[in-house]
Parts: C-alpha cells; structure tokens; sequence
C-alpha cells in the first residue's frame, strides 16, 4: 500500500466584507507580509504537507501582483460562489493531478487563520488519519452558552433559552480527510442542494463521525479589524 500523503487546501476567492477594508482580508498586511502569505508559508515549511491547492476568484488582481514562490507544489483553482464550491474545484484538480489519490489526505484551512500552529496539525494528522472518518481541530465551549428569539431587525435580540455547553465544541481549521471521501461528500452535498457549514458537516451527512482534536486558542480567524491586531501578537508571541 502506497504510504500516505497530506495535501492542504486553502479557501481564498472570499471579499471579506465584515472587515470593511478597501481590498479581502486575506491580503490586508500582517507584520511583514500579508495574512495569506503567512498562511501559505506556515503550511508549506510543514515536512508532512506535500504541496498546497489554492481556490482564488477569477477577478482577484492581488494574487498575481505577489509573485508567490513555493519549492512544494502550489497548484491554483478557481474559486467557487461559496467556499464549499472553492474547496470542491480544489479538490477536483488535485484529483486530476496527481496519479495515487486512494492514500491521499487533504487539510482543509482557512485563508484567514494564519496563526495555526505546526504542532496543532502534527497531531490533527498523526490522531485523525488513523480512521476514515478524519478530524478537525476544535476547542471545548467554555462560555455559557445563549440561544435569541429574534425581534424586529433594528432591535437587539433577547434570550430565548441558556443552552447545555457540555459536548459543545467550536470547530475550527484545518478539517482534514481523504481525498476521494471529501470530494463524494462535497457533491453529494451540492446535488442534493444539503446546508452545510464546513467541510466536516458534508462527512457527516455521509455517516462518518470526524475526531475532534483540541488546538490552541490562538488559531483565530482573521474577519474584523480586531483580529489583525491580534494576529500580531500571536505571531510574534509564536517566534
């Protein structure tokens, strides 16, 4: 049996509209460089990836302008309406590319968390590859947890109920599965017109049940303004 390899996938033909800056977010500087340099050098000095499938829009003129220099393989999809669309395009390249995909796992991130750690997903993929059913990184709810009846638009929302935490998980990336599973997961998804959140809720509709595997709290996605700043001082605290 071939032995196994580990792709990521990184979403990235989003706008980034709640982060109200004049370009998407995975393009707005983070120290040095922007986020989603830091994403893609994070991911690719990792021995256990491979190489890199990126989706980008077809009308992004910030990619190009990067000039992106990789010595693993960065192989670049176009980007879908919907993330769920990209990561689907993404993976029907790499599907296509390569010869062996029976043994091939992928590790579906986020463009905007570039300050996951290496050894978060050292053990997503020594835990969560022992099963077909796969894994993503997550951290427990540790807040009490509020469900809203919602009012009128222009009025805040007030407490319907106080909901259980225990079990209670917030699920973050990378999500990493085989190859062949995700891709059937992700059209099955589309054909059957299923609401999913992630790329975890399409193996679940299929029946398999993905590992949770806690990570640090520093694995913040970049959406408000905020979040740069504390990106920062995560990857400054990381080096």
């Amino acid at each position: 049996m071939q032995k196994k390899q580990f792709w990521a996938i990184i979403p990235a033909a989003g706008v980034g509209k709640r982060m109200l800056a004049d370009k998407p977010k995975q393009y707005l500087k983070l120290q040095n460089k922007t986020v989603i340099e830091h994403t893609l050098d994070k991911l690719l000095t990792m021995q256990e990836i491979v190489g890199v499938v990126l989706s980008i829009s077809d009308t992004d003129e910030y990619w190009p302008e990067l000039n992106y220099q990789s010595k693993k393989p960065l192989l670049v999809a176009n980007g879908g309406r919907e993330r769920s669309d990209s990561v689907l395009n993404a993976l029907t390249l790499l599907n296509q590319q390569i010869p062996e995909t029976e043994n091939t796992w992928v590790l579906v991130h986020d463009a905007a968390r570039p300050c996951v750690r290496c050894e978060d997903i050292q053990n997503l993929i020594s835990q969560a590859s022992l099963k077909d059913d796969g894994g993503l990184l997550a951290l427990p709810v540790r807040d009490t947890m509020k469900r809203s009846v919602h009012t009128k638009h222009d009025q805040p929302d007030n407490v319907n109920e106080t909901v259980d935490r225990d079990g209670l998980w917030h699920a973050l990336t990378p999500q990493m599965f085989k190859l062949d599973l995700l891709l059937k997961a992700l059209s099955d998804a589309q054909i059957n017109k299923s609401s999913i959140t992630d790329d975890a809720s399409a193996m679940e509709l299929m029946g398999y049940q993905p590992m949770l595997v806690e990570a640090h709290e520093d694995n913040i996605k970049i959406t408000r303004a905020f979040d740069l700043q504390l990106a920062e001082i995560f990857i400054q605290n990381q080096s």
